[in-house]
C-alpha cells in the first residue's frame, strides 16, 4: 500500500483522511512495513466501509489485513441503529462466527511427549475434518432449529461437555436473538451431519505448549505457565453459515436500493439494522453463530474423550472460545456517551478490556483473552483485552498472521506432503485429510504472526500474554 496517501497518527496508526462520501476517516493499526506489505485493496475497501451510513468513529483494519468480501478480512466497523446504522453482510463473511478455543490439559509439554504420536493419531481418527466431513450427529430439521436456537448450551444439555463450559464461551454459549425460521431450508439441509466437523481450508485442531509468558499475572489468571499444554479448535458454522450469506447478500443488495443506501461495492450489500430486512438477517447471524458454538463444543467433546483414552491423566478443561467473523450489539463510548452498537468484526477478534461484564468474572480483572491463531509451523498467541483497545477499536483485535499470498498461489508454490516432512523434521506432527489442503496452508503463504501480534500489542489493542508454539495438527 502506498504511505503517501495516508496520515501517519503514531508509528502504529495510520488514518485515510475523511473525503468523497466517507462519513468517517479510515483507520489503519500496522508497522509501516506491515502496511507496506498489504495490498492496495485494503485501503480502498476501508475507504467504502466508511461511506456506509451509522458507522461511528472510523472504519478500522488490523495489522494482520488483506483484501477480502466487502470489508477487507481484518476489518472492523460500528454502527448506531439510531443513526440509520446498517448490518452490512460484507462485515460478516459467509464463515460466520469461525472462532477459536483454547482448552488446558492440566498437562506440561513434557509429561505429554511420550504419548504425543499416538494422542494425535486417535484425534484424526475421531475427529471428522475435511471438505464435506460429516459427523456422527445425523439430526433432523427440528433438531438443527434447536442448535440454532441453543448453541454450546443445547450441546451441554446433550452430554457434549459441562455446565462449567459455558462461562468462558462468548454469550454464555448462546446468542441471543436467533430464529431458525429466518434460515432457509437449504442452509439447515447442509448442516445435518456437519455438526461436530472441523471442515477444511484453515481450520484446525491443534495440540500446543506455552513456550514463552509476557504477562505473569495475567497467565496465573487463565491458568497457564510455561511449559503448559493446551488444545486449540479453529473451525466456524460450516456450510450452514456459507449459505445463509447465499441466501441474504441478494436480499440486502435489494434493501440498499429500496432504502436509498449508496453503496460503493456490491459486496456491501446492506439494511437499516431497524428494517425488517436488517433484523431478518440479524436474526439468521445468529442462528449462525449458535451453530459454531454448538459445532466447537462437540468437537471439544471428542477432544475430551480421546484424552481421556490416550492421556487419562489429563483434565481438559476450558479457556476461553472466542468468534472473528460477528456483529454483535455492544455497548461502547462515543463522544462522551454510551451508545448501543452494532459491531462488526471481519476477521477480527473481539478483545475487551478489563471490568467489562461480557468477560468471564474469573478473567475481569485482566481482561478478556484475546485468541490468536498462527500457522501449523509458527506459534500462536494469547493476548488480553485492553481499556486503549476499547476506545481505539471498538475493543477488537487482529484474529491471525493473515495471508500473504491467495490459496492458489501457494498451492503453484508448495506440495503438501513437503510440508508435512519439513515441519515433521521440526517437531511438529500434520495430519490432513488432503495434500491441497496442507499446501494451501503452508507457513510460508501468511505473513509472520509474531510482527501482527508485536503491532496490536503495540498499539495497545490487546497486550501480550503467552505464545503458544505446536506440536501436533490435524488438518482438514
Amino acid at each position: 500500500m502506498e504511505l503517501r496517501s495516508l496520515t501517519k497518527r503514531d508509528e502504529y496508526e495510520w488514518e485515510i483522511p475523511k473525503q468523497g462520501c466517507m462519513n468517517v476517516p479510515g483507520r489503519i493499526f500496522a508497522t509501516k512495513a506491515l502496511l507496506e506489505e498489504m495490498d492496495e485493496k485494503v485501503r480502498e475497501q476501508i475507504s467504502n466501509v466508511a461511506c456506509l451510513p451509522g458507522i461511528q468513529r472510523a472504519a478500522i483494519a488490523m495489522p494482520d489485513a488483506h483484501w477480502g468480501y466487502g470489508f477487507p478480512i481484518g476489518g472492523v466497523g460500528a454502527f448506531d441503529p439510531e443513526e440509520n446504522g446498517v448490518i452490512c453482510m460484507g462485515g460478516i463473511g459467509f464463515d460466520i462466527s469461525c472462532g477459536v478455543r483454547t482448552m488446558r490439559t492440566g498437562m506440561s509439554i513434557d509429561e505429554l511427549k511420550p504419548k504425543i504420536e499416538r494422542l494425535v493419531e486417535e484425534l484424526y481418527r475421531r475427529v471428522p475434518a475435511g471438505l464435506g466431513s460429516k459427523g456422527k450427529l445425523h439430526l433432523s430439521m427440528q433438531g438443527i432449529d434447536e442448535v440454532l436456537r441453543g448453541g454450546a448450551v443445547w450441546a451441554v444439555e446433550k452430554g457434549y461437555g459441562y455446565e462449567e463450559d459455558l462461562e468462558y464461551i462468548e454469550e454464555h454459549g448462546r446468542m441471543e436473538g436467533a430464529k431458525p425460521e429466518n434460515v432457509s431450508e437449504r442452509a439447515k439441509r447442509r448442516q445435518l451431519h456437519e455438526v461436530g466437523t472441523l471442515g477444511s481450508g484453515n481450520h484446525y485442531l491443534e495440540v500446543q505448549y506455552v513456550s514463552e509468558v509476557y504477562d505473569e499475572a495475567a497467565a496465573r489468571v487463565y491458568g497457564l505457565e510455561k511449559g503448559s499444554v493446551v488444545v486449540s479448535v479453529h473451525c466456524g458454522s460450516r456450510a450452514l453459515g456459507h449459505q445463509i450469506g447465499m441466501d441474504y447478500i441478494k436480499e440486502l443488495y435489494k434493501a440498499a436500493k429500496k432504502y436509498g443506501i449508496p453503496i460503493r461495492d456490491k459486496e456491501l450489500a446492506c439494511a437499516p439494522i431497524n428494517s425488517p430486512e436488517g433484523e431478518r438477517y440479524f436474526s439468521a447471524v445468529a442462528a449462525g453463530i449458535n451453530c459454531a458454538l454448538a459445532n466447537r463444543q462437540v468437537i471439544s467433546h471428542l477432544v475430551r474423550q480421546v484424552f481421556e483414552d490416550v492421556v487419562p491423566e489429563a483434565e481438559v478443561e476450558m479457556l476461553y472460545d472466542i468468534s472473528h467473523n460477528t456483529c454483535k450489539p455492544e455497548e461502547h463510548e462515543v463522544e462522551g456517551r454510551r451508545r448501543l452498537l452494532y459491531v462488526h468484526r471481519k476477521g477480527s477478534t473481539r478483545a475487551l478490556g478489563p471490568g467489562r461484564k461480557e468477560v468471564p468474572r474469573e478473567y475481569r480483572s485482566v481482561g478478556q483473552p484475546v485468541l490468536i491463531g498462527g500457522t501449523m509451523g509458527t506459534c500462536s498467541f494469547i493476548l488480553r483485552g485492553t481499556e486503549d483497545g476499547l476506545e481505539k477499536a471498538f475493543g477488537s483485535a487482529c484474529h491471525g498472521a493473515g495471508r500473504a499470498m491467495s490459496r492458489k498461489q501457494a498451492k503453484r508454490v508448495y506440495r503438501g506432503e513437503r510440508v508435512v516432512q519439513e515441519l515433521r523434521a521440526k517437531g511438529i506432527i500434520v495430519r490432513a485429510h488432503s495434500w491441497a489442503g496442507v499446501a494451501e496452508e503452508a507457513p510460508g503463504a501468511y505473513k509472520d504472526v509474531e510482527k501482527v501480534v508485536d503491532a496490536v500489542h503495540a498499539a495497545k489493542l490487546a497486550y501480550k500474554v503467552v505464545k503458544l508454539k505446536p506440536v501436533a495438527c490435524v488438518k482438514g
